[in-house]
């Protein structure tokens, strides 16, 4: 199969666009941040796709490109599976003008939770230990080929992963949008998605921001503790309230700057009085 094969006449796809997005699945991580994760990576990946797809309408182009910038974030060697179901439903929605276009980020959403599981499992749990174990052996009878022993054993499957990943989700994904388009789950689908993400959201709120009330009080020979009345109340309240501040400051549109010199500042305020700690 050359590079100049067709897969998709109605765009002009190539193998060769295919090998490029693949390739570029390597940068995922290369732009991580902490407001969009994987997002610009995800699009610095399709982008010269979705350039073929969109070719003559900016307008078109411009929206799929806002579309891919969002947040994305998953074990990175299964992450070419959902660019390829991607494509399959940008090519969808160029073509049916009905098509809901929210429910392209609603499946990406959906796919990242259960795919980054089985990417954890395996990329972390099985293939690095067993990559390095192999390698400790010959780093200890002082083999040099230790160093490409852990490269191949960790690598084979990832690169395996990524190729066929790609391919499989960009086929499956046609067949998948059809079915999905007659039934009329395509809605459904978007509104579970959306659950799904939010209660993502809430668990790495749970998980990752870590705020209390170290108040402490004495009331007629009783020690009351503030933390442990405002958990009575709710569990991880504060941690809570403070994620929804934040995302009301971003739905006012205020700069990520300032935000966080914001942050910094009210921190820095509260905790000196003794308010709240991490």
């Amino acid at each position: 199969m050359g590079k100049n094969e067709i897969i998709s006449t109605e765009n002009n796809l190539t193998k060769k666009d295919f090998v490029g997005v693949f390739w570029r699945s390597f940068t995922l991580l290369g732009s991580f941040n902490y407001e969009r994760m994987e997002g610009l990576g995800f699009l610095y990946a399709v982008m010269p796709v979705l350039r073929k797809i969109y070719k003559g309408d900016d307008e078109a182009l411009k929206a799929a490109m806002h579309r891919h910038i969002a947040a994305f974030n998953m074990t990175v060697a299964p992450s070419p599976f959902v660019m390829g179901t991607t494509i399959a439903m940008e090519e969808k929605a160029k073509r049916d003008k009905t098509f809901d276009v929210a429910s392209i980020n609603a499946i990406k959403v959906s796919l990242m939770g259960p795919l980054s599981g089985i990417g954890d499992t395996f990329f972390w749990g099985i293939f690095r230990i067993l990559a390095c174990a192999l390698a400790v052996g010959f780093a200890k009878e002082g083999n040099i080929l230790a160093p490409f022993v852990l490269l191949l054993f960790f690598n084979i499957p990832n690169f395996l992963t990524r190729w066929f990943g790609l391919f499989i989700g960009y086929r499956q994904g046609h067949s998948l949008l059809s079915e999905m388009q007659a039934t009329g789950r395509v809605q459904l689908f978007t509104h579970c998605a959306g659950i799904i993400g939010a209660m993502s959201i809430g668990c790495m709120i749970a998980m990752w921001v870590s705020i209390s009330c170290p108040l402490q009080f004495t009331i007629a020979g009783s020690e009351i503790v503030l933390q442990e009345y405002l958990d009575q109340l709710l569990p991880k309240l504060l941690p809570l309230a403070f994620t929804l501040g934040i995302f009301a400051c971003i739905k006012k549109k205020m700069k990520v700057t300032a935000i966080i010199g914001g942050i910094v500042v009210v921190g820095f305020i509260l905790g000196i009085l003794g308010l709240i700690a991490m």
